[in-house]
């Protein structure tokens, strides 16, 4: 192997759904997800693929002293970090780019290599020092809700108050999402916008946009647990914008996505790869 010269779409004052860690989803017991869970999902597809990939973008390298594991999904923010994964082989740490302590090893690397489900063999690997992060495309945020955000009071929009405001549309009915552009508030309900908006100007006079959307907050995290518990290589899974979930699973030859779409309907849930064709 030769040696070569972290995701996340901006949210802001809540999350839009809940969001798992590999260690958290496991966990999870789709009991009772209402009915945007009722019927129950076919088998999943867990393609592996047949070429060399790699890894999208940085991830972190860690051998506790049993060989070099690739973590792709949560790592813990200790020292040293704690994580698991896929074994690496033909890995070598090089000269830069890695530190070690308590007996641990580990970096941040763009690895090349092939990956059969359960083992990684790396051909090539990158670390962070030499990495070119201008090479991966940014992250697009969230834009406001409407055109030209309304303002009523602004003695009303203090800090104290975007937290109140927050917490009130948390609680309305049919409530989906809420997240920030700049100091617009902006909430997506699945009802009643103008009551809602109504409601909100209770505790907040600032730039505020309220928009409908088809489904709610509850209703995608009862898709969210159904992902968690039906995608044997799930890594991570939440909502990053209104009527939509985020899906990163280890590797998606496309089969991944076809199944979430004849699941749950085409658009709702967006699937990504952890390890993408080499190009």
């Amino acid at each position: 192997m030769t040696l070569r010269p972290v995701i996340a779409a901006l949210l802001l004052a809540l999350p839009l759904a809940a969001c798992s860690t590999e260690g958290e989803m496991r966990a999870v017991d789709p009991a009772g997800a209402g009915d945007a869970s009722a019927a129950t999902p076919s088998e999943a597809p867990t393609p592996v693929p047949d070429g060399e990939v790699r890894t999208s973008g940085l991830v972190t390298v860690l051998d506790p002293g049993t060989g070099p594991q690739m973590c792709l999904g949560a790592v813990a923010e200790s020292y040293p970090p704690q994580c698991s994964g896929p074994a690496i082989e033909g890995f070598e740490w090089g000269e830069v780019g890695f530190e070690e302590a308590s007996g641990v090893t580990w970096g941040q690397y763009a690895l090349t290599g092939t990956f059969d489900g359960t083992t990684f063999t790396a051909s090539d690997a990158v670390p962070a020092a030499l990495y070119d992060a201008m090479a991966e495309p940014p992250d697009e945020p969230l834009g406001a809700a409407c055109e030209t955000p309304a303002t009523t009071d602004t003695e009303k929009a203090t800090p104290e108050d975007l937290d109140a405001t927050l917490a009130a549309a948390a609680a309305l009915p049919g409530y989906a999402t809420a997240w920030l552009t700049g100091n617009t508030i902006n909430v997506a309900v699945t009802e009643d916008a103008a009551g809602a908006e109504t409601t909100l100007r209770e505790t907040w006079g600032g730039p505020l946009c309220v928009t409908t959307v088809e489904r709610t907050d509850a209703d995608l995290n009862a898709i969210n647990q159904e992902l968690q518990a039906a995608l044997p290589t799930l890594l991570t899974s939440g909502s990053f914008a209104p009527d939509t979930l985020d899906a990163q699973v280890v590797f998606d030859d496309g089969s991944i996505q076809e199944w979430v779409d004849a699941t749950y309907g085409e658009g709702l849930v967006r699937v990504s790869s952890a390890l993408t064709p080499a190009e």
